[in-house]
This record gives C-alpha cells, structure tokens and sequence, in this order.
C-alpha cells in the first residue's frame, strides 16, 4: 500500500545536505554516517540537556509537573480530557503520507539552512545568526513566511522556536541552546527517511490495533490510553537505557499488583545486587530485600559468596512499601523479559527530559489514574477513592482483570498530527539505522 509513495520518496535521496555547529559551539565533532544518504556531524561533548516537555501536543487535564504522591491523588477526571487522535492510528498515517510529500518539497527546494552560533540565542537579542535561524524556521513551516527574515530574535521566533522544540522532545523555552541548534541542523534527507521509516511501524501496527488499548512509545518515553479509537490519557514514562532496553512487544494486561513484593530478576542481581553489595553488605537490609533459596528457607547474605556469581542461584525479594522498586502498583502483561508497567518510589524521574532510566521496565507517572480506568473499564465499583485506599491501606492484593487490555510497545520516533505539526524523537535505541544511537548528541548530553 506504502510502495508508490515510497518510490515517489526517492529523489530526495540524491539531494546532500552538510550541517553542522560553527568552531566556536564545537570542541569535539563525530562524524555520523547515514546508510545511502549522507553524513553529518553533531556536537557530542559540549552539547547541554534540553528535557522533553511535560506538556503534550493537546492540552490535557490532571498532568502537571509536580508527580508526588500528593499530586498524584488529587488528579481532575479522565472525563475533562480533550479526545484525540493517537499515534497508532490509521489517521495518523494519513498525516505521515502529507509529512512526507512536504518534507520532499523542501529536499527538492534545497532544504533547510545551517544555524550556525556561538552563543545561546534568545528573544530581544540582535546576532547575524537570527538571520539564519530565522529562515530555519520558515522553511519547516515553524513560523510564517510574513514574519521575515532579520537579526532580530523578537516573539515570531520565541513562538516559533518553542514550536519547534515541541516538535523536537525539547524544552519549549524558547532558548535556543545546542541541543536546539543541533536538532535543527539534522538534515530534511534524515527527517525523511525517519518518516518513512515510521511510516512502516505506525501503518503495520495500526492494522493490528484494537479500539481500545494501552500505547508505549518509547523513544518519546510516552504512554497512550486509548478508548473507542480516542486518546483518553496521556502519561509520562520512565523507560529503558540503552543498555537494558525495554521490549518492542503486543501483548495483554491481565492482572493489577497493589503494594507488591518485588521478585529482582537475575540480571538486576548480576549488575547491580552483587555489586551494590560489594561496596555496602547492609545493602540489602537497608533497602527490605530477603534472600531465598527456591525451596523458599531464607538465607543470610554472609552465606553468600559476593565475589562470584553464586547470588544469582538464589531468589531475592524486596518487602513492599516505602522504597519498594515497584512503588505501590505494578501491571502485570504477559511477555518473556520479566518486564511490567510500575509505579515507582522516584517520582523525581518524570520531570527529566532524558527518561531513560530503568532496567527495561516502564515507570508510569499517575499510575493511579491508570489503574481506576484499567479496572473501573470492567468492574465499576473500582473506583479512584477505592484505589487510593487500597493502596493507602498496606494490604497486598492481586486483581485479575475480568477482560484484557490490550498493550503495545512500540518504538515510533517520528509521527504527525492532524494540526500538520510533525514530530521527532532521538532514536535512542538505533533502530532507525540512520545513526548510531551510541554517538546521538542528545543522549550523550543527557549522560554527561
């Protein structure tokens, strides 16, 4: 069905577009090698945090910045939510076929100009670089052709630079920083490719989807429920690192774990358990966790050999409360990788821009709204009053769901939206093959 576009997407292939940071923005440079379209490079060490935003492409009700638990309980109404599109959609489709034919536009006029600076740039500052970053974000569309083209940075570009780091996972400050400048300079052929690339995943997935499911996307570190083919909520996530990725899956939620036991999975206990307790043998009794042989007789931790792997023979399980890993709540959905939708203790982690943090499970920000609809969606007595009160009580108690939901984790990290904003994100894993994940600017500026 995709095949006539895509060949039509061709020509844009022949067009080489070089950017990249003036001197002055750029001590180290590494040169990034795009598969049959070109290379460019990017600003690796110098380049400065811009956290995604915690607002979303629709205003949506009960989200803020604040994710304490006191936050958390005093949440408006799923009901006030403004009813969009989701990303997994055939409608969405059809806005990534428009984005591409724009997006060839632009290759075929030439691209996007370099925005090349030495400084920070923001409104009410002069600089010859304006110039440029001025006709950046007329050409994208970011802002409109009669605001003109001068060194001025006046409030056409602060609007449209926070337009522009929206579109991007960006702080929409305004500000143009590196992080900004870099996202600009990546090549139309690259913004392409990506398109076309998720084209792909969102069209297959979109095939598959029921009315109603649960959406991670995980470059976005982004979560979507979605009910009769609507966005009912949206949730910050805290997701994978690179080195411990969360799973590309489909499967089911079955079942809803109220202040659970944590089972640590053997490769928590290789990576971080056995080191941890190398440097602090109180480790474990700090943090409520209990060693088991698989008879279930509870071993001490001087039995155990810390040196070797012998820990990992063995079953270690952390109480539940205050400081449990799974927080209050754990989701649990049928998959081989010992992976679950979690609360979490670090409420602090769903106001970073880099999210990308666990071990290959997926913290939910609002867990508890999450839940009232997951259980409320079958059983109406399962209400948010009596969610909080389970929780707030201590008691463990396991909820089998009466009909499953459906969950995806998908790995989008370009989509459009029926406003004609086209959206990016770090394709943090490498699985665009465009760039190597290991030297994207943005992820090795979120380490630093």
């Amino acid at each position: 069905m995709l095949a006539p576009l895509l060949n039509r997407s061709k020509l844009a292939l022949a067009l080489v577009v070089s950017t990249g940071l003036s001197a002055g923005m750029m001590s180290a440079q590494a040169q990034v090698k795009v598969p049959g379209l070109l290379s460019y490079s990017g600003n690796i060490q110098q380049a400065v945090t811009e956290p995604a935003p915690v607002v979303t492409e629709q205003p949506i009700v009960g989200q803020g910045t604040e994710w304490e638990d006191t936050f958390d309980e005093g949440v408006s109404s799923l009901e006030q939510i403004d009813f969009v599109a989701p990303i997994i959609s055939k409608q969405t489709t059809q806005y990534m076929i428009d984005a591409i034919l724009d997006y060839e536009r632009i290759a075929l006029n030439g691209g996007w100009p370099e925005v090349s600076t030495k400084k920070v740039l923001r409104i009410g500052m002069r600089a010859p670089a304006i110039a440029s970053l001025r006709q950046r974000l007329i050409v994208s569309g970011d802002m409109a052709q009669h605001a003109g083209v001068s060194e001025v940075f006046d409030s056409y570009v602060d609007s449209a630079v926070r337009r522009f780091q929206l579109r991007h996972g960006l702080t929409p400050d305004g500000v143009v920083g590196r992080a900004t400048v870099i996202a600009m300079n990546v090549p139309v052929e690259v913004r392409l490719q990506q398109l076309r690339t998720n084209l792909e995943r969102v069209s297959a997935l979109a095939d598959n989807v029921s009315d109603t499911y649960v959406n991670v996307n995980i470059p976005a570190a982004r979560i979507e429920v979605v009910e009769n083919g609507r966005v009912r909520s949206r949730h910050t996530a805290v997701v994978g690192k690179q080195d411990r990725q969360s799973p590309i899956l489909s499967s089911a939620i079955y079942e809803v774990n109220f202040n659970p036991y944590w089972t640590v999975p053997v490769s928590i206990i290789r990576k971080d358990l056995i080191p941890k307790m190398q440097k602090d043998p109180q480790y474990l009794a700090k943090n409520n966790i209990h060693i088991f042989d698989w008879y279930g007789k509870e071993k001490q931790w001087q039995e155990i050999d810390w040196n070797t792997d012998e820990a990992t023979k063995y079953r270690f399980t952390q109480e539940p409360g205050e400081g449990n890993s799974m927080g209050s709540i754990r989701i649990n959905f049928n998959n081989t990788h010992q992976v679950y939708l979690h609360d979490t203790p670090e409420q602090s982690l769903f106001g970073e821009g880099y999210r990308f943090h666990s071990s290959g499970c997926v913290r939910v920000q609002n867990v508890r709204e999450l839940v009232t609809w997951l259980l409320g969606s079958t059983t109406p007595e399962w209400t948010r009053s009596r969610v909080d009160a389970t929780i707030n009580s201590g008691e463990r108690l396991d909820v089998k769901m009466k009909s499953r939901i459906p969950l995806h984790l998908s790995y989008v990290t370009a989509w459009a939206l029926s406003d004609g904003m086209v959206h990016f994100r770090d394709d943090i894993y490498d699985k665009d093959g465009l760039y190597s994940a290991s030297v994207d600017p943005l992820a090795q500026a979120s380490a630093q």
